[in-house]
Parts: C-alpha cells; structure tokens; sequence
C-alpha cells in the first residue's frame, strides 16, 4: 500500500460510529476498548477533513458531511464484507436465471448434449445452455470466462486448467449392417484393410496411429473420402461400403442406427474425455452444481 493511500481498515469503523453515534457502543462492537476507539475516530477525522460527529448535549450527533457519507459508507462496507467473505455454499437452481457456454466436440454434441441440457433444465427450467465447437485446446476461453466448462480430450489447455475424467473412451471400427466385411464375425486386418475407408481429418495422432499399424502389417487402408469430424465420417459409413474408425462415445448410448461396431484389428491405446474449467471458478456455487450435472449426465449418459 503506497504511503498516501487511505486506511480501508478504517471503512468498518466508519460504518459502526455513523450508526451508533456513540464511542463507547461502536467500541463494544468492534470488540476495541474506548480508548482505542478514540483514537480511530481522530484519525477519521484527520482522513475525511470533517469532525464527523460532535456534542450536542450529553450524546453525539453527526455532523451533515457524516450524514451524507452514512448510506454510502454502509454499502461500500457491505460490498467490501461480501468480497472477502467465503462464497454461499448453496442456491436454489430453480431461481437460477442466466446462460452458461459449454465448448464440445461434435461428438458431443450428437451423442451427450440432450443428456447434459435434459440434466441442467430439470432442476433449473429458467437455465439458457449454450454450447460452442471447441476447435481446439486454447485455454482463452476458460481464463477469459467465454466458457463455463470445456469437454474434450485434456491436455494442452493451461497448466493452471481444473480438470475431472468423465468417462474413458475408445477408437472402434464401424460399417454398415450387412457389409461384407463383418459377414465372418470380426474382420481381420487384411480385410479390413481391403476395404474402401472414410477417413477424419480430425482424428491427428490416431489415424496415424492405425495406419502405422497396418504399415506394420504390410497393409495400408484404401481411404476413399476424407470428411472434416466423426459424425460425417458415421452417416458415410451407414449409407454405403465405406467403413471407419470412430471413439466409441460417438455411437452414444445405444447402438447407432444402420451401423454395427466392431473391435480394430490394430488396437490403439484408450483415451479420458474430460470436463475442464478455470480454478477461478473452483468455489463458485453456482459453477459446483454445473460441474455436478454435466459430469453425471455424461457418467449415466456412457456405457462400456
């Protein structure tokens, strides 16, 4: 604090002397002795120029400056009391009345968006979710609060990034019913190889993680279309021959429609998804109850 700086200790005593106009009440109440609070109130004056509150018979009044500054001073006090009190350890969802952002996947999106928003408006109806693609792992959103909660795969994202594992996830292969593929139970890699496959621009280190695998192998996949996210990739793969490798969450809950999954003949290593949020909002009420139903949503959402 800089020399010519005011003494903020000063505020509370200010607010306890405007009210009780008494030296010795205000002293009793701040749990100082009166002497003490003599000597506050002289540096009080000193401070503010005005002598605040003067004799008027055998009890003190406050002079027309401290009655000016009396309804001011008790609001900045008050607000000073809530910023450095601990957060309210609860709320009722159901007077919850704002928007909350949450960055996913496409993924997400198809399969565990409905679960998530059904989840959040049981218990607060006047909730707004909005949900936004998480292109990549910046964590600007998070520290610049333009997001409550990221879901995707962790890491990348800011050393200081809160995290919690929703779920552990998988690469699965998909065709459609009836390919010939799978007519003999699961492929094996020079089938699998064999045929044409959609590929997803975005899957990075797994796809080449699978290719390199059947590079091993001799082998090397015939990629026929290449399509921007795993959803594309699936509803390719459910109207035609195409086959692909997608994370087992993109099927949802269920089996998906027209698709059958099947087991990599080149396994890959499983990956977390998880939800990730700024530690600044580590002890907000309000976030706690967020992180709460969108990591059970998800949890009861996921299966195998």
């Amino acid at each position: 604090m800089a020399a010519d700086d005011p003494d903020l200790n000063l505020l509370a005593a200010l607010d306890v002397l405007l009210e009780e106009a008494s030296v010795t009440a205000a002293a009793r109440r701040l749990g100082l002795s009166v002497s003490a609070m003599s000597r506050t109130l002289t540096r009080l004056r000193a401070v503010t120029g005005d002598a605040l509150l003067v004799r008027a018979g055998r009890r003190l009044v406050p002079t027309p400056h401290a009655s000016a500054l009396a309804a001011r001073v008790a609001e900045v006090h008050r607000a000073a009391r809530a910023v450095l009190s601990a957060a309210p350890e609860g709320f009722d969802p159901a007077r919850l009345r704002r928007e909350v952002c949450l960055r996913v996947s496409e993924v997400f999106l198809d399969t565990l968006a409905p679960f998530v928003t059904e989840a959040l408006l049981a218990s607060a109806p006047e909730l707004r979710v909005r949900f936004v693609l998480r292109a990549d792992r910046d964590a600007a959103p998070l520290r610049e609060e333009q997001a409550d909660l990221e879901i995707g795969l962790p890491g990348g994202s800011g050393p200081e990034i809160r995290l919690t594992t929703l779920f552990e996830d998988r690469y699965v292969g998909v065709a459609r019913c009836g390919h010939a593929l799978l007519a003999e139970g699961a492929p094996d890699a020079a089938g699998y190889a064999g045929c044409r496959h959609v590929a997803v621009a975005s899957s990075g280190a797994a796809g080449q993680m699978l290719d390199d695998g059947l590079a091993a192998l001799g082998l090397a996949r015939r990629v026929a279309a290449i399509v921007p996210g795993y959803p594309a990739a699936m509803r390719l793969a459910a109207s035609g021959d195409l086959v692909a490798m997608v994370p087992r969450s993109a099927l949802g809950h269920r089996q998906a429609p027209g698709l059958v999954a099947f087991a990599l003949p080149v396994p890959l290593p499983g990956f977390r998804v998880c939800a990730m949020w700024h530690p600044r909002r580590q002890a907000d009420p309000v976030h706690r109850w967020l992180r709460a139903q969108v990591i059970s949503a998800c949890r009861e959402a996921c299966v195998d």
